[in-house]
């Protein structure tokens, strides 16, 4: 798999390093940007670095942090993972943004890079993301994209029993993503500040 970026109108997933770890800490220490996170919140740099090690050693994995296209700043970090290049799949997820970004363009973006990567670039037919079944602002931006609610299932997580809630995307369906999503986004924060 390619190593290089992906660039869109607001956001850059640049090939996650190590290195990003003092940039993610912030982020993936805050309990409220955590909260719907699979596995134990960093709370230190060690920490961190060593969860992004695990990422990044992961074969069937491609992680990437999120850079702001404005003035570069590390704003999250999202990845496509579970890649099968046989069978055509892959899952989007173990993403997470800066609380500052939440409700702006940049997960959306983020999504849309890796749609196009996966289908465009891979050559995958079918791409999954899963939310915690009581992640109602995850699953309505997952709804607003275009993707398809196919069930939930539970799953342990954190010592706690939990619903994962499955949306996805099929090759042939990818013109039903939500096309005026780049365009709402432009319009919508090209003023805002950041």
């Amino acid at each position: 798999m390619s190593n290089d970026a992906l660039t869109g109108r607001t956001a850059r997933l640049v090939p996650l390093s190590v290195d990003h770890a003092e940039s993610l800490l912030p982020s993936a220490s805050d309990p409220e940007v955590w909260r719907w996170m699979p596995r134990p919140r960093p709370e230190s740099l060690a920490e961190i670095r060593s969860m992004l090690e695990q990422m990044i050693d992961d074969p069937a994995r491609r992680c990437f942090t999120v850079q702001r296209l404005d003035d570069q700043s590390v704003v999250g970090s999202t990845s496509l993972y579970e890649v099968d290049l046989v069978q055509g799949r892959a899952e989007i997820g173990a993403t997470w943004f800066d609380r500052s970004c939440w409700g702006g363009p940049y997960n959306t973006e983020s999504k849309l890079l890796l749609f196009s990567h996966a289908f465009d670039t891979l050559g995958l037919t079918r791409v999954a993301l899963r939310t915690d079944n009581l992640n109602e602002r995850s699953q309505k931006a997952l709804i607003h994209l275009g993707l398809v609610a196919v069930g939930s299932r539970q799953v342990a997580r954190q010592s706690r029993v939990q619903g994962a809630a499955r949306h996805r995307a099929m090759r042939p369906a990818t013109v039903a993503l939500n096309p005026r999503i780049p365009k709402q986004n432009a319009r919508r924060w090209s003023s805002k500040p950041t």
